[in-house]
């Protein structure tokens, strides 16, 4: 059994003094996960008004079914910078949040994600055919930055390819960027959005997430959704379409370079992909921690918690979590049954879970078929960006034999 080497002191007490924004917490993140899962279930932090962050699988599961009482309405950022637009449905709650996700779901529900296989598998050819016979690639720049915005693009709103890299600029410095600067980054792509749903909205439909965005819900009272509610719509399905499965697929793509025997062991049975897919997602999720408003007095565990006070609600750690995952700190592709709570618990649970899925199914399958040998580029490793979510934003990787087409 692989053993889990100790851990050596953090230059920052993660435990009692935590900050999303410590670069010591984007280079050490494994290290720091895994000793909150097992050693602290609840780390507070000083940093801004103040905030703690929920490491069980117990407490996090309570708190993220308890709408009510640990809020979304006031964002998924701990400390959210003055400006930032607002996304939704994520930063609202029911019976608003339900009313918008009754619309959305059918769009990216299991039934209609399987009918984008076809071009999903046709998008990553088409990119892997532009490094293929290059000897390597940066994986990220040439790849994972831009699969999850085509099939999105072509598969669900229509948005011009063209546009992609500025919106995925957009979204990557809005979210990991200067923390006075996110805000500017972020209506950068909340304004392309508006524009594109205003154009929408005078075109002949087509049928698809757009048109249901522009035709809106209405509140309980009846009041219909503002327009501002439909561009924060859009906002949030183009952020969680963009941003978060091009982490996980490149942090995959990464171990598996550092992995040679795991890497062979899935080219030769390619079958082993879907199950490994949950063991990547489980170690190398992209939503860290959202954010939730405590609305009244009340405990959470051990904790007592005054109405106005934050919590972070960490995934990260849940997944890690030793009472629900046995040797949590190893990946494990021959996992059975992987329990994690990566795409989020309760009613916020992630809108898109199966069509990332399937992306990063697909994606292995893919390059592993094409491209079987591969490696770190020798005096190189993966580059990554924390705060409540994460990313990687360059992996080099050098091909070992021919590709094949």
């Amino acid at each position: 059994m692989t053993q889990t080497p100790p851990v050596q002191p953090f230059k920052r007490d993660m435990f009692n003094d935590f900050d999303f924004e410590d670069p010591e917490f984007n280079e050490r993140f494994d290290d720091v996960m895994n000793e909150m899962a097992a050693k602290c279930p609840v780390a507070h932090s000083r940093t801004g008004h103040g905030y703690k962050v929920i490491n069980t699988y117990k407490d996090v599961k309570k708190a993220a079914q308890d709408w009510r009482t640990f809020s979304s309405a006031k964002g998924y950022m701990v400390n959210r910078p003055e400006g930032s637009p607002v996304i939704l449905p994520e930063e609202s709650d029911p019976p608003y949040h339900d009313k918008w996700r009754k619309v959305l779901n059918p769009f990216l529900a299991p039934n209609a994600v399987a009918g984008f296989e076809e071009e999903i598998r046709a998008a990553a050819n088409e990119l892997i055919d532009k490094f293929a016979d290059a000897g390597g690639c940066n994986f990220v720049n040439d790849f994972s930055a831009h699969l999850p915005g085509m099939v999105f693009f072509r598969c669900l709103m229509g948005v011009p390819e063209a546009d992609l890299p500025e919106l995925f600029e957009g979204i990557d410095k809005g979210t990991f960027g200067p923390i006075e600067e996110r805000p500017q980054y972020f209506m950068k792509v909340n304004d392309y959005l508006a524009n594109y749903l205003e154009q929408r909205s005078k075109e002949a439909p087509r049928g698809d997430v757009v048109d249901v965005v522009n035709a809106g819900v209405e509140w309980e009272d009846g009041t219909p959704a503002s327009w501002e509610d439909k561009v924060a719509i859009v906002l949030d399905l183009v952020f969680g379409g963009l941003a978060t499965t091009t982490h996980a697929m490149t942090a995959a793509v990464d171990y598996l370079a550092q992995h040679d025997d795991v890497r062979k062991e899935l080219c030769e049975n390619p079958g082993l992909i879907p199950q490994a897919v949950e063991e990547f997602v489980r170690l190398f999720a992209p939503v860290v921690a959202p954010a939730r408003y405590v609305t009244q007095d009340t405990t959470l565990g051990d904790l007592e918690l005054r109405e106005g006070e934050w919590i972070a609600l960490n995934y990260a750690a849940v997944s890690r979590d030793p009472a629900l995952t046995e040797n949590p700190t190893v990946l494990d592709i021959h996992r059975k049954g992987t329990v994690h709570s990566a795409f989020g618990i309760g009613p916020h649970r992630c809108l898109g879970s199966h069509l990332a899925r399937l992306e990063l199914t697909v994606t292995l399958e893919e390059f592993l078929r094409r491209i079987p040998d591969f490696h770190l580029t020798e005096g190189t490793s993966a580059k990554t960006e924390t705060s409540q979510l994460r990313t990687t934003t360059s992996l080099e990787i050098t091909f070992g034999t021919e590709a094949k087409g």
